[in-house]
């Protein structure tokens, strides 16, 4: 079972305009408070099946060199009523890095899979998940194809 990572345009939308906000009022964000930065975005997983899921790997395919990290949150965000907070933010969390030159993708593989088995102990509770998605290097949101495979 493969199931894609989908960015979520309207939600990342929506915690850039929260950032906007505070900024034209001057007003600083909530204790704790977890605001979007410019190279990050919001992405999903529509978890299709929720039981008896046990991860086997990532595929994650960068077009251009550059690294990516993954931050799953801990909660069933319900953005229009919660700000993304950091204690929200699940540990470890994924980094996945192309060198120039290189074909293959390569990550912390150990932190990887666990990460990618606690996700899969979170599906048997949540349809769906959400993620923090930070690029770096050169990366653009454009050049990555990612899927967790059960």
């Amino acid at each position: 079972l493969e199931l894609p990572f989908t960015c979520d345009e309207q939600l990342t939308r929506r915690m850039r305009l929260r950032f906007q906000s505070l900024q034209q009022r001057n007003m600083r964000p909530q204790d704790g408070e977890r605001l979007l930065r410019p190279n990050e975005q919001i992405y999903r997983v529509d978890f299709i099946q929720q039981h008896q899921l046990r991860f086997l790997r990532w595929n994650v395919q960068l077009e251009t060199p550059g690294k990516v990290t993954v931050t799953g949150t801990s909660q069933l965000w319900t953005p229009d009523l919660t700000h993304l907070m950091n204690r929200q933010l699940l540990e470890p969390v994924g980094i996945f890095w192309k060198k120039p030159g290189a074909e293959e993708v390569e990550c912390n593989e150990a932190d990887a899979q666990e990460f990618g088995e606690r996700i899969a102990e979170l599906a048997q509770i949540r349809k769906v998940m959400y993620f923090l998605l930070t690029f770096s290097g050169g990366l653009e949101p454009a050049q990555l194809k990612g899927s967790i495979v059960f």
